[in-house]
């Protein structure tokens, strides 16, 4: 079908993207029949790939059984066991699970819980947030007013809140030569207490950051001691705490909450895309006892909700892929396959001129592409290499996740992977290969 015979709002009004009609594994198909390796998982989605009888045997018990009921009713069977399971599992204090339909509604409760919270306990001034420049949050207008990369906001900035946004932990261009890795986390992780102090800590509500941060940077990982540094400086001015998992949690860097790797304890935690790993739109915001206490001993009522949360389908789609998760070994073998395509990458693209930084964790990696490596100069955006690597692989039969704007929402390049769970080595090889021919070719 032609893009001029479709009604379907598209991404991109100039594009008709081709029509998928299968998912096998690590792979998607083309309506032509063309595979294609779904190498970022779509959005990061897709942990255990595609086609897994498990989770479509439990969605489908679930339709058959009771499909919906609304939360203003009643709770159902799947969307109990989903939380239990998220909170046996959860960082230490997390002890209740709102559940909702994808990664913005999650960052977007999360937000106004954290405005709730501070009316309830009787501080009313408290309504400011700070989050982190280059942070992605999602696009309702509470979670793109939280993320910070300016291209997402632009358009769009008359109707956003006024929320402030610092440096990102961004090693590979705010190091200063000759400082430490732990000298420059701290200095990173300072930056909030400046900010706090600025602002005034009796008005502060809440600082909100991605522990990996995804779309907008690229894999971007943490300095050592970084968030150790940003929970003592919430702790000593009463700030809540909200991390946002949605990209990188479940598993994806190699421990089912990506905090755990850094020794954190959110006040707020945000998770989706892997939760339902595509089966299903499934997210969730949980958060702290003390949280939930001053809520239910005040006026006993979160002040939000939406139609779809809690839906029992989508419960039992999440309460399947956590369990395959966890039963099946995956987050041992994200760790191994992700150290292999680390290895892979290093290989290919560790001496390329073009090749500025190499990072991620587990199987949620980032390539920072430069003009210059010395220099670490970006390439002139009017040149679009994020879109051309991205139609290169796509050519390749290779999905990736290239994005544009990683320096300031304007300038710098990089690619994200994010495969599935599942992949093996020879598929490590296949996404390498087909990568560095894109790569190579547009560059």
């Amino acid at each position: 079908m032609s893009a001029a015979a479709s009604h379907v709002f598209p991404r991109h009004c100039k594009q008709q993207p081709p029509r998928a009609v299968g998912g096998e594994g690590c792979y998607l198909i083309g309506e032509d029949g063309k595979r294609y390796l779904d190498g970022s998982g779509g959005a990061a989605v897709s942990c255990l790939g595609h086609g897994d009888r498990e989770v479509i045997a439990a969605i489908t018990a679930q339709v058959e059984t009771l499909a919906f009921a609304h939360t203003g009713f009643f709770t159902s069977e799947p969307a109990e066991t989903l939380a239990d399971l998220l909170v046996a599992h959860a960082p230490e204090g997390i002890e209740r699970v709102y559940l909702v339909s994808g990664g913005s509604e999650a960052t977007e409760a999360a937000i106004k819980l954290a405005r709730q919270y501070w009316v309830e306990k009787g501080e009313p001034g408290r309504g400011k947030l700070i989050a982190r420049k280059q942070s992605y949050h999602g696009n309702t207008i509470g979670a793109l007013s939280a993320g910070g990369n300016e291209w997402r906001r632009a358009q769009f900035g008359p109707l956003l809140l006024d929320v402030s946004h610092i440096d990102p932990c961004y090693e590979y261009r705010l190091r200063e030569p000759g400082e430490s890795l732990e000298d420059y986390g701290l200095r990173a992780a300072n930056a909030l207490e400046d900010e706090i102090l600025r602002l005034g800590p009796e008005t502060v509500m809440g600082f909100i950051a991605e522990p990996v941060v995804g779309a907008t940077a690229g894999a971007l990982t943490p300095a050592p001691g970084y968030f150790k540094r940003i929970r003592e400086i919430c702790d000593t001015y009463g700030i809540l705490l909200i991390l946002d998992e949605v990209m990188c949690g479940m598993g994806r860097t190699g421990t089912l909450f990506a905090c755990e790797q850094d020794e954190v304890r959110p006040d707020i935690l945000c998770i989706a895309k892997g939760l339902g790993g595509g089966y299903q739109p499934v997210g969730a915001m949980m958060c702290s006892t003390e949280i939930y206490e001053t809520i239910a001993n005040g006026s006993g009522f979160f002040q939000h909700g939406h139609t779809y949360m809690g839906h029992p389908t989508a419960a039992a789609a999440g309460v399947a892929v956590v369990n395959a998760i966890l039963e099946r070994g995956l987050l041992a073998r994200v760790r191994d396959q992700g150290d292999k395509l680390a290895a892979r990458l290093e290989d290919r693209f560790g001496q390329h001129p073009n090749v500025g930084d190499l990072r991620g964790r587990g199987l949620f990696r980032g390539i920072e592409l430069v003009a210059d490596q010395g220099s670490k100069a970006p390439f002139d955006p009017a040149m679009g290499i994020a879109g051309k690597i991205k139609k290169a692989a796509f050519a390749e039969g290779l999905i990736c996740y290239p994005m544009a704007g990683t320096i300031d929402g304007r300038t710098g390049d990089h690619v994200l992977l994010a495969p599935p769970f599942i992949i093996e080595d020879a598929q490590l090889d296949e996404l390498t290969e087909k990568l560095g021919r894109a790569i190579d070719a547009v560059i």
